[in-house]
Formats: C-alpha cells, structure tokens, sequence
C-alpha cells in the first residue's frame, strides 16, 4: 500500500493544489456564495466517489491483463476476447484497436501537462508568504523540471524507496489540514449531500459546463490506479485508495472550502493557506517533491506506453535502456524523455501559471476515460460474460459522466487545451502511418518470398562451403529464406555450420511462459528455424533467445563464435498504395531514423551484420 501511494497516487494527490481553486475562478461567472462553495464540494466529491471509486477502482481494475494494466493493455485484452468474430462484428475488432491507440495518444498529452501544472503549482505556494518571490517562480520550476528530467536516465530504482514514505507523509499532512478547519467550519459537511450538487448545476446551467471543466482537475490521475496495476496488484491499490487516499483528499478539500467560507481572501490560493505561516515553507518543498513524484509516474507510464506500442508495430524501434536488474517495468527511453521536457519546458514558459495551465488540463485525460469506459465494456459483455443488458446500462451511465466532462473540458480548447490535442493527433499519425506502412512493407516481402525448405534441399544438392560457428539471421517470416542469408551466400559464398533462421513475434500478453517462448525445428544440413515469442512488457534479448534454445535442443552456440545478421529494409513508394504522399514521406523519415536492431534486440555490435534491403 505505501509503495502504491508513491507510485500510483502522486498525480490525484497533488491535484488538491489547483483544483479547488480553479473552481472557484472567478471567470467561470460563478458568484461567490456559501452555496456555490458547498455545490462545488459535492460535486467534487461525488465525482471522486463515482469516477474513480466506482468506476475505477470496483470495475475497471478487475481488468487485468495477466496482472498488468493500461489503456494498450485493455485494448489487447478486449481484442482477446472477440477473436474470431463473425463477418458482421469484425468492425468491433477494427473499433477495439482504434480505442486503444487514441486512448494511448491522449496519454502523451497528458505525460505532458502533468509534470508542468503540478510543479508550477506547488512553487507558486512561495507566493503566499512572500509576494517578492514572484518573478523567481518560473526559474525555479524549469530549474526542477531540467534537474528532473536529467536523472531519469539513472531510473527510478535510487529514489523509489522514499516515494511510498513522502507520498503517506503527504496525504497525513493534508488530511489534518484539512480536517483542522472542518473542525472550525462543521457546517461545510452539508455538501456530503448529493443534492446540493444537482442544484449548483440545475441553479447555474449557464455555467455548468464551465465549472464541470475545473472539477474534472480533481479526478485527473485517476486512470494511473490501472495504468500501474502491474507494478502493485489490484488489492494494494484498492486497499490505499480506500484507506488513505480518498479520505485525505476528501478532508482537504472540505477544509478548503470550510476556509474560503470563513475568510473568502483566502480564494487565491486556499491549499497554502490551510497551513500557519511558519508551516507555508516546508509545505512548498513537500509539494514540490509530491509534484516530482506525480510526474514521474505519468514519464513512467509514457516510456512503458512508447515499449509497448513498438512491441505492438505502432512505433519504429527507439533506444530502451533497462534502469533495474529486477524489475522489467523500470526502463528509460531517451528519445520521449528529451521530447518531453522540451513540451514541457514550453508549456511552463508559454502559460506561466498554473491557472493558465488548467486551460489545457482535462481534454486528454477525459478522452483517456471514454476509451476506458467502452473498452471495459468489451470484456464484462465478452470475456467476463456479465448480463449484457447489464453491462449496457452501465456503459450508457459511464460514458454519459465521462463524455459531459469532455464536452465541458472542450470548452477550454481555445484557451490552451489544442495542444494536447494537437499533440495526441499527432502521435494517432504516428502510429496508424507506421503501423500501416509497416504492414505493407511486409506484405511486398511476402510477394517476393523465397520458401524456406525447398531452399534448403537445394543447397544439399549444391553446398556452399561451410564456416565455422554459428550464423543467426533475423527474418520477419519463419517460412521463407532471410535476405541476409541470400547476400551472405551470393557476396561471401559461404554458410555456416550452423544457420538458425529467427522470427521473434511480439503477443498481445504482458508475458509468455518460459515452455511457450521457443518453438524450433530442424531442416537439415545444420539449418534451424526458430520461433521467439516475448509479451509486450518482456524484452526482446535475441542472445538469450538463443541460449535458451541452446539448452533446449542441445546445440552448441558459443556466443564467442554466434554472429548475427539482420536486413535494413526501405520501401519503396511503390509498395505504399492508399498511403498520401505526406505519409509516405513521414513513414520514410521514420524508417531513416528508427533505432539499430542491435539495441532493439539486444544484440552485441561486434558481431552484428547488417545488410540494405529495398521491398
């Protein structure tokens, strides 16, 4: 429970930081009334009871994908469970694959905002007791951000130990806040009535939806409980929700508005303000180690994302760098790391507060939601076989809360929220002109394939000279002769002792079974053909595939004469129909700069060969 606080609940935690207060901006055209002030707080509440608590932590974190969670997770496990469809439902499959990888994209928005408004926010607490330190605010959050971003290379392993400790530290300090001033202001219970938050909204319809965006700040953070689930189980999770979480951030938030109802100056900024002067200081320094936790989890969440999605064809290889010897979820991708605190560091610069940053807060993150929702759906109606009028009802309900908040957080588009969904429209290109180019690449290397084992007869009848060692060609298709091979024997006139032709194929589960990871069989003259299946969350490591079939089958591979080759396939604008000339050109720049198969695959550069191949 307390390394689940560290991890899974630094974004909602910090959230009491702006969220209440952007409720009570002034620019919704609210006026400031004990009743809108109790409106607001049931609506916050109940919003954390139904969003989060019912919808999250009841249903969406039974959806555990051999133990793992997230948006691609639930896509995979949703696309299980209608295989095999009938011809009339297999745009539901179409559907599932389209909800996950918009799911995934608004994520990087989000990875996005995150780490801007929460350390910008808690800085800005230097604020309240001392008003000269305005214009240091800005140098001090990039100076964080900068120092934050740079030891994301070491991984999270040095440091994770204190995040459990911090965050409990966190939640205790804010719940007493909180609690303290509910003690001086009883009266601020009301709003734990429904009722005073259906008449804020039947009392100010105008407004409503305007208001409905700044509550959203509230619950953002919430898709982490299941976007981290594979680190922590669904029990812990629960457990510090239940017990910890929600109570602390409830407290705080009554005792934020029981403070704005006994002095309403304390409107801009009533979290810091909670706290005696003497106690403002090293609450901001906690604030800001609470806010670099948050963050860390959604950078976390987006390197796990970007893994997943290249594992699954969505993504051209990036350089992934494994920080922890024991735990596999612990990896560094440098390429998002340093696109992502250039986003940042803008959007710090660009909106200068934390105010200006709810603008473009929400609209990810609740698009986020509506694709948890149907896709959660999917698998009660399809895998868990609940009562499909049941689980229709439920959706229905769901996805009407969810898509009122989108609507509300689409109000603010204008205001800064285009660029999250620029950003998220922008990786959905990035995927679907990979994903598609990619599979007509290898549908033009189909209609040029050499079968395999008629191959491998004929060189019986005419064979090379042998070398010594072994020769592992990498090959997309365990069926048919690997280019590398071919030049290999044209250029060199030459074949190894031993020749394993290797497929490794990506599944849609988190992990394979160790009796399921290699399958081989032998074609003769000391030629094998391998097949390597990993899950999405398992690294490709070829060497140890190889080892592990050294073992198997009994063959002997020493890594010290194992050499490795692979093809750098181009294809041509030829073999890219339906695709626009502005996405052929992106799928060519993506194919120019994707990472070496040596890092992908793990394999060791003194001994990879590496050949050109246009299809």
């Amino acid at each position: 429970m307390v390394a689940a606080l560290g991890v899974v609940f630094g974004d909602i935690g910090t959230s009491p930081l702006y969220a209440f207060k952007e409720t009570m901006n002034p620019a919704h055209g609210v006026p400031f009334t004990p009743g809108s002030v109790l409106g607001l707080l049931s609506l916050i509440f109940w919003g954390l009871m139904f969003v989060v608590t019912l919808k999250y932590v009841v249903f969406v974190l039974r959806a555990d994908h051999d133990g793992e969670g997230g948006i691609l997770a639930l896509q995979a496990l949703a696309a299980g469970a209608v295989s095999r469809p009938p011809p009339a439902r297999r745009w539901l499959v179409q559907a599932i694959g389209g909800l996950g990888l918009v799911g995934a994209a608004t994520f990087y928005g989000d990875s996005l905002i995150t780490p801007a408004i929460s350390v910008l926010s808690a800085v800005e607490g230097l604020e309240v007791e001392a008003p000269g330190l305005q214009p240091f605010v800005i140098p001090i959050t990039v100076s964080i951000l900068i120092a934050f971003f740079a030891v994301q290379r070491k991984g999270t392993g040095v440091v994770g130990n204190i995040f459990g400790p911090v965050m409990l530290l966190w939640f205790v300090l804010i719940a007493l806040a909180g609690l303290w001033q509910v003690l001086q202001q009883p009266q601020v219970l009301a709003a734990l009535d429904p009722r005073h938050a259906m008449g804020f909204l039947l009392h100010h319809r105008a407004q409503s939806l305007a208001v409905l965006g700044a509550v959203f700040l509230a619950f953002t953070g919430g898709e982490a409980l299941y976007a981290d689930m594979g680190h922590f189980g669904a029990r812990p999770i629960r457990l510090a929700w239940l017990f910890i979480a929600l109570p602390a951030l409830a407290l705080n938030y009554f005792g934020q508005g029981a403070l704005v109802l006994g002095n309403p100056g304390a409107i801009d900024n009533p979290f810091f303000r909670l706290f005696p002067s003497w106690g403002v200081l090293p609450m901001v320094v906690l604030a800001a180690m609470a806010t670099v936790i948050a963050s860390q989890a959604v950078i976390s969440g987006a390197f796990s994302i970007t893994a997943q999605a290249m594992r699954m064809g969505y993504l051209p290889r990036m350089q992934v760098v494994q920080t922890s010897g024991l735990a596999i979820g612990q990896i560094y991708v440098p390429t998002i790391n340093w696109l992502l605190m250039a986003g940042v560091l803008l959007l710090v610069i660009g909106f200068r507060s934390s105010s200006a940053l709810s603008a473009a807060y929400g609209i990810a993150v609740s698009i986020t939601m509506v694709t948890t929702t149907l896709l959660t759906g999917v698998v009660a109606w399809r895998l868990w076989r609940w009562n499909r009028v049941a689980v229709l009802a439920g959706v229905l309900l769901f996805a009407l809360v969810d898509l009122t908040f989108v609507t509300a957080n689409s109000l603010k588009i204008l205001q800064g929220g285009w660029l999250t969904l620029a950003v998220a429209v922008g990786v959905m290109l990035l995927f679907t002109t990979w994903g598609k180019g990619r599979r007509l690449g290898l549908a033009a290397a189909e209609a040029e394939r050499l079968p395999l084992e008629p191959f491998v007869r004929s060189l019986e009848a005419h064979m090379p000279h042998r070398v010594r060692g072994t020769a592992v060609f990498l090959n997309p298709d365990a069926d048919s002769v690997p280019h590398a091979l071919l030049h290999n024997l044209k250029h060199n006139q030459v074949l190894h002792e031993q020749a394993i032709v290797l497929r490794v194929l990506p599944c849609n589960t988190p992990r394979v079974d160790a009796g399921e990871r290699i399958e081989a069989a032998s074609l003769g003259s000391g030629v094998w053909v391998v097949t390597a299946r990993h899950g999405y969350v398992e690294r490709p490591d070829v060497p140890e595939f190889i080892r592990i079939l050294a073992y198997q089958k009994g063959l002997a591979c020493d890594s010290m004469t194992t050499s490795y080759f692979v093809s750098r396939a181009s294809v041509v604008d030829a073999h890219l129909p339906g695709m626009n000339p502005v996405r052929r050109a992106l799928f060519r720049w993506l194919q120019r700069n994707a990472g070496r198969a040596s890092d992908y695959f793990e394999l060791p550069g003194n001994r990879l060969v590496e050949m050109g191949q246009r299809a």
